[in-house]
């Protein structure tokens, strides 16, 4: 199994990160630590990082305005071949630059059952507020601080006499027990069905009157009773998982399968009428492109009515 690489940003003693490394070190684990970097080279997770073999970085952010170190950090994760990045106690606030450059595919731990208690001393909150539980958060990096889509919670009992120390101390065990889980859930999903199907069945339905309608035992989409696209789940036996999509023939086809074989391939038996795959299954997917694919593809199957609807929407 290829993992994929992952590299994590620290700021000071690096629990989390080793949390992720050595559950990286499970043979089953979909992830590897391909980088450590931090904003402090001083910072202790870096020694423990090199000490078992992982590569480090480090470059202090003091003097450097927060775009320029941004870019710096940016460089050295690109630079080290990694596909994610988490961030395991990193004490920077991102430069909105940074965060889109790596947008769904950045991390973050927080040590609250997020949306409560965004920023610092969020033990002492929970504690001062009577809540029965504090808790940790692991969820997608957005610009706004905190915030993002939550990939997964652990709930942890608040006790009589409970200081921020103590909570704080099961909280942790909490953080690196969630952290691996939900990192290996996520770097997974690309080669995920389900979930590669949810995505392209949200992107379908968003287009006027489509329709969704089994063919052939997969799912497929429809507008005025022509499929515009259907969902090829390694069918045949290839190993893709892609959509299926309207192009202008045959020889549209080879063209993009000479030029980008990661990306395309032709469809056994819909290749014929013009379909091409387009391969979901594989690191770096530009759903951007699957969206303008599916739109394209609507539009050919599309009764003219809604053609002209949409044609008018789109230059007002």
């Amino acid at each position: 199994m290829e993992k994929a690489k992952v590299a994590v940003l620290i700021s000071g003693s690096g629990t989390n990160m080793a949390a992720l490394l050595y559950a990286s070190r499970a043979a089953d684990c979909p992830y590897e630590i391909v980088l450590v970097a931090s904003n402090d080279p001083e910072a202790k997770g870096l020694a423990l990082a090199a000490a078992e073999g992982v590569a480090t970085f480090a470059h202090s952010h003091k003097g450097m305005k927060r775009a320029e170190h941004d870019a710096v950090m940016d460089k050295a994760i690109r630079d080290s071949g990694a596909e994610w990045v988490a961030l395991a106690g990193y004490m920077r606030i991102l430069t909105p630059g940074f965060v889109s450059g790596w947008a769904d595919r950045m991390v973050n731990i927080h040590p609250s059952l997020l949306p409560k208690y965004t920023g610092l001393h969020t033990h002492e909150r929970a504690i001062e507020a009577g809540d029965s539980h504090g808790g940790v958060t692991v969820h997608l990096v957005t610009a706004e601080l905190d915030d993002g889509p939550i990939l997964g919670q652990t709930p942890v009992a608040i006790v009589p006499g409970d200081t921020p120390d103590t909570l704080g101390a099961r909280v942790l065990i909490a953080e690196h027990q969630l952290y691996s889980r939900c990192l290996a859930r996520l770097v997974s999903r690309e080669r995920d069905p389900a979930w590669l199907l949810e995505r392209v069945r949200e992107l379908a339905l968003t287009l006027p009157e489509a329709e969704e309608r089994e063919s052939h035992g997969s799912p497929g989409w429809r507008v005025g009773g022509k499929y515009f696209a259907h969902f090829n789940d390694q069918h045949h036996g290839t190993a893709h998982i892609a959509l299926l999509a309207r192009t202008s023939g045959v020889d549209e086809i080879e063209t993009l399968t000479e030029r980008n074989p990661e990306a395309y391939f032709k469809p056994a038996y819909y290749g014929a009428s013009g379909w091409v795959g387009v391969i979901l299954n594989r690191p770096g997917v530009d759903w951007d492109s699957v969206r303008e694919w599916l739109e394209r593809s609507w539009r050919s199957a599309a009764p003219k009515r809604l053609t002209r609807l949409q044609d008018a929407a789109e230059e007002f």
